[in-house]
This record gives structure tokens, sequence and C-alpha cells, in this order.
């Protein structure tokens, strides 16, 4: 497995007794498997139960990450459990779309059959990275009798406006890249030496039953009540929980940090460090911190009652980022720790500074009226990253000075000292286009000395939301409209010497998809403005030093690798028939999980092109292959999705082929045309 900083515990408070695996019963007579960790001394005396609910796989996809902090929490006086999704994993069932409301009802089942086990004294609490976070907030916002508070990583309280599907209106490539994810892992059967004799039945309802999430997921491009189901942004007031909300600044959910810190009006705590989508205590970049030990005293003060001094610390911890050259990986982001008691925080000024021509003036600058425009090539985009970080293959923007080449450029003076800024800095443009349909992208720079910039921030804006995300109006070529681009947030500290840097470009592929055909963008630079969220130097921060531990958890299981894994992340261009392309393989080659002698491999491969300016040739595709194997027992499955567009609709195509012992048993095809509603 991946290095790690992290201190393998051996010696906890408690110790631990694992049940490998419990059936837990639904209301509707469909049960879900669970793997429980909690000390010996709660048959006698109970103590509070802690659950993560995800569809990853506990019996082997999901199982080295879960050995490090479930019995640790455990060793400190809790029943940790970790619960498959139904439809996932070993559980019964069929998985057919994220965060259905099925999935909250049995949710509140397992806490309730948690809260009535001899070993619970009756408090629970959640949590989970990602969709485990997602779904954390979910059920917090239903009040389940016994919920005591949450901790949720990598999550958002917008599925619409601020996940892995749209941004600002526009469609994410992500939005492709993780359905198929999904449709590989829904792919996978269940294990025979947990179920028993039924498994291949139960792997061919999952393979029948599924579906094809990224159909549905396309039939909805704007915010509706698809979306809004599970955004608790849509009535705050619901969660009544204390939240510990937590992501990475190289993550996709560092905005919903901000949101529920704003917004919730419960105990909450907000922690935003260099991360990318993984824990903290397993960070990457570095560096990693002790979250485990953060995540026990929440749970001490919450669910035990402890007055620990959880509470005292800032409402908001951040990682504030030094400059750095722009890689696209990094194995630390230099910076310190700071904190505000509350967001918005009284210690950050909103600035404007007008735009002129190749200039970022001074806030009190009168610039001239000038017309700027720009309508850039498809090539604009590549050197993005993923829009979510995972961090492996090396993911992050690279040096973005070719990306400028194909956009408008705003440069500040050469910076006399440090200057640090903490939130969303906020493009405000009076603007026109050409087309009726189009799009906006604009991204913060920190530019060195010697010209490489290094992408601080970005945000994306299709222009016919400029109203909103609700109800899309296309809009009048040439015709003026004022709008806003919302960057994401982000604490950056820039060092003197450097420059600041506001690109626009009109496309950002393979990010996001284009919009239907090229559009001219003009800016009037006049009443246009960067807002920049400046947090002016102090001499003291509210947190000094170094207010974590070192990164703990338990010792992991043992898993060794039979076959090693491949990473790619390569930029081509054919200058011959003018294609471009991002290919991207995320190969974890073979492993085998020592303990239940099961050998897995999941390779992925994907590929995203475009031809010259043709909007019409833009293409992604995605591969995944899945299987496992013990002793004769080998199944295998498949999957292929292709997502092209017309300037009026999206056609989508996907292939599933499962196969057991070399025998192929399952073969499925979809093909959709889907209308295109201003996307």
């Amino acid at each position: 497995m991946a290095d790690s900083p992290l201190l393998a515990v051996q010696e906890l408070p408690y110790d631990v007794i694992e049940e490998e695996h419990v059936w837990i019963p639904m209301t509707d007579g469909t049960r879900l498997a669970a793997r429980i960790w909690r000390p010996p001394e709660s048959d006698v005396e109970s103590v509070p139960a802690i659950l993560e609910l995800i569809p990853y796989r506990k019996r082997d996809l999901t199982a080295y990450r879960d050995s490090i902090h479930h019995p640790y929490m455990a060793g400190h006086g809790y029943a940790c459990v970790r619960v498959d999704l139904r439809g996932s994993g070993d559980s019964e069932g069929v998985l057919t779309d994220e965060y259905l409301e099925q999935e909250l009802r049995d949710a509140e089942d397992v806490l309730a059959w948690l809260a009535d086990q001899l070993w619970c004294d009756g408090n629970t609490g959640m949590m989970g990275i990602s969709w485990g976070g997602f779904n954390a907030l979910q059920v917090a916002a239903r009040r389940p009798a016994g919920l005591g508070a949450i901790v949720t990583v990598c999550s958002t309280d917008d599925r619409y406006a601020d996940d892995v599907h749209y941004m600002g209106g526009c469609l994410l490539s992500d939005n492709l890249s993780w359905a198929s994810t999904m449709f590989a892992y829904n792919s996978c059967p269940p294990d025979p030496a947990l179920v028993g004799n039924r498994w291949r039945d139960m792997w061919l309802e999952r393979l029948q039953g599924s579906g094809l999430w990224l159909d549905t997921w396309l039939q909805h491009q704007t915010r509706d009540t698809y979306w809004e189901h599970g955004s608790i942004c849509q009535e705050y007031s619901e969660v009544d929980c204390p939240v510990l909300a937590v992501s990475g600044w190289a993550d996709g959910y560092s905005n919903a940090v901000f949101r529920m810190i704003e917004h919730l009006d419960v105990p909450r705590q907000g922690l935003i460090g260099p991360w990318s989508h993984k824990y903290p205590h397993l960070g990457q970049p570095g560096p990693a911190i002790g979250f485990l030990q953060e995540v026990v005293r929440w749970w001490d003060r919450w669910l035990k009652g402890i007055d620990n001094g959880t509470t005292d610390a800032p409402m908001l911890r951040v990682w504030m980022q030094d400059s750095v050259p722009p890689l696209t990986a990094y194995e630390d982001r230099p910076g310190r720790w700071v904190g505000e008691p509350s967001w918005p925080s009284p210690h950050v000024d909103e600035v404007a500074h007008p735009l002129a021509r190749n200039r970022i003036a001074a806030p009190a600058d009168v610039v001239a009226e000038e017309i700027l425009g720009i309508e850039s090539p498809l090539s604009v985009g590549q050197f993005a990253g993923k829009w979510c970080s995972y961090n492996a293959p090396p993911d992050l923007p690279y040096d973005q000075r070719e990306e400028d080449g194909g956009s408008l450029v705003f440069d500040s003076d050469v910076l006399g000292e440090r200057y640090e800024i903490l939130g969303a800095p906020v493009a405000e443009f009076d603007i026109s286009a050409s087309r009726p349909d189009a799009m906006v992208a604009v991204r913060l720079s920190d530019v060195a000395p010697d010209g490489r910039a290094t992408r601080v921030t970005y945000g994306l804006l299709n222009l016919t939301h400029r109203d909103g995300h609700a109800d899309p109006r296309p809009l009048e070529p040439g015709r003026r409209y004022r709008v806003q681009v919302r960057m994401n947030g982000v604490a950056h500290a820039f060092a003197p010497g450097h420059r600041l840097r506001l690109s626009v470009s009109s496309s950002y592929w393979p990010l996001a998809w284009p919009s239907p055909e090229s559009a001219r963008l003009e800016v009037h630079t006049a009443s246009s403005r960067l807002i920049l969220p400046t947090r002016p130097l102090r001499e003291s921060d509210e947190v000094s030093g170094q207010p974590f531990g070192e990164p703990e958890g338990a010792l992991p299981i043992s898993v060794t690798p039979r076959r090693p894994g491949e990473h790619k992340w390569a930029v081509t261009r054919d200058l011959i028939g003018y294609e471009s392309a991002l290919e991207v393989v995320n190969d974890l080659g073979v492993l085998r999980f020592d303990d239940i002698d099961l050998e897995v491999t999941r390779r992925a491969a994907e590929r995203y092109s475009s031809v010259a300016d043709d909007y019409g040739s833009i293409r992604g595709e995605t591969n995944w292959t899945m299987a496992f194997r013990r002793g004769d027992w080998h199944v295998q499955t498949v999957t292929r999705t292709v997502l092209t567009s017309t300037a009026t609709d999206f056609c989508l195509s996907a292939q599933l082929d499962a196969y057991e012992d070399e025998r192929r048993i399952v073969s499925l095809n979809w093909n959709r045309t889907i209308p295109r509603d201003h996307v």
C-alpha cells in the first residue's frame, strides 16, 4: 500500500474485539452486511456507536483503510460499525443510485439497530469521507433518535452546484469519470465466503438491476428536485446535532466547509488542510495530521459528555498555503495553520480591483473602458488537473503559461510584501457572447519572478445560468450582461516579488464539457473587477505552532502486492490529425488481502479528446476492469462508457461484460441520446 507517515499505535486504552460479519435487518426484510469493532468491556458497560455506511466493499476495497481508523476509535471506547450499502459489498439488494430515500431510511434502521444492542448505550454518531460524509449530513437533517454528532469529510451540502456532476452550471468530466467508477463497483459480486451459495444470484441481480447512472444524471442538467433531495443547503436548520466538517484545498469539496460554518446553527467546527480527497491522517499532499485524535475528542465531547476543551478551538482552522512552483503532485505544501472565530471572518476584507488591459489595477485606480475579446482554443484546460484531486496518479494543475496563451490575462503589479487571501475570490464582468450558449472559466494564479504560473483557484460559469441554476436562459448575442464568477475558496499567501494573475477563457476542456459551439466573449473593462478576500497580516493568529498531533491509527491489515500497478497522466497532440488528448491510467495492480486469501484487481483507463477546434469532436471514454480470485473462484467484470455530443444532444453508450472462470455470463449494452439543456 502507499507510504504514509502514520504511526501504528499497538497499545490503545481498550482492547478491541472484531466481529467480521454481522447481518443487520432492515424494516423491509433486506439484510445489510456489517463489520464491528468494539471494546470487550462493552459487554458489561455499554458505549456509544459510530456508523460508517458506504458502498465501497468493507471486505476488501476499503478493508485496509477501515483497519486503520475503526479499531483505533474502538480502542478509545467506541463501537465502530462499517456497513455496506444495500446492493454493495456483501449486503443484499440492488444499488440503483446515490443518496436515495431508501439509503437514508436504511441508515435510520441501522442507527436504531445499533442503539438497541446491549453493547451500545443508545448514543450514536456517523462519520465518513465522500459518500459517507454525504449521507452523514443527509441523515443528520432527518434527526433520528440518538444521533448525537457527525464527522463529515470531503462532502457537500449542495448536490447540484458543488459536487462531482456540475460546477457553475457546466457539466464536469468528473461526472463521466465518477459514473464509470460506480458502474464498475456496482458490477462486483459479494464474497461467497460470507454470503454462501447465494453469491451468484445476488451478483446477477446487481448486474441486471443497477442500471446506468450517468444516463440518470444527464437527465437532470439543472437544479431540480432530484438534486435538492439530499442537499442540506435547502434547509440548514434541519440539522440539529454537532458537525465537524473537513476537506482539503486539493479536494473538490472545500467550499462546503465555509458554507456549513456560516449557515449551520449547531456546535460546529471546520477544518481544511492541504489535502486531496483523503482522510487527514492519510493526507496527501502533506502535512498529514493526527486527525483520529481530533475525531476521538469530538466523540468524547458530544457522545460521552466529556468537557475536554474541543469547543475552545477556532470555529474554522485552515492551512495557509505558501507560494510553490507548479507541479502535478506535492509531497508537502509549505504553510501554517491559521484560525478564524467564525465565517464570514472579521479578519477578512473583500477588496475590489478594477480590470484594465492586461492589468489587475489597484483598488483606487480609474481604468479606461476597453473591449477585450477571447475565443479560446479547445486545448485550454489540458493542464487543469482533476476537478477533485485523488493524488494518484498526479492530478493537480501544471504550469498555467500554456493555458494563458489561449486566455485573456490580467496581471497585478509585483508584490512588495507577502499578501494573503482566505475565502472565495470573485471575478465580476460586464460581458457579452457571440452565441446563445457560452461559458466562461476564470483562474487565479501565483506568478513567480521567473514567469512560472501556479494555479491557486478557479471558477466556471455557464452564462445561460447567469440568473440561477433552475431556469437557464439563452444569451442574446452581443448583449452585455453583468455576471459574477465565484472561484473555489482557498487560503494562499503570495510571496514578495510575485504577481497575481487572473486568466479568462471561453472553454476549459477536459475539466468541463464545452458549450455546444465555440463562442467569442467580450469583456468590458471599465465595470469589470476582481474581488479578493484579503486577510491582512497580523502579529498573531488564533492557531499558532502545531495544533495537531502526529498522524496515528491502528495497525493495518496485511496486504501483499501480486502485480505492480501502473499510473499515467499524459497530454498528447497530434499535429497531423490535430487531435489533442488527455490519457489517464490508474491501475492498482493485483493486491492480495492476506487475512482472507483474496486477490483483487482494479484498473481504470480514461481518455478525453478533441480535434482542433471542432466542438462536435469532444469525446470522453472510460474503461474499467475489476477481478476477484480465491482458489478456483475467479470472477471479472469489464465496463466501458463513451460520451460524445452534438450541438443539440449528448450521446451515451456503455457496455458491461461479466465473467466467471473466464466464461462470459452477462453482456449488457446501453445507447442513449439525451437532449442538451443549455449545457
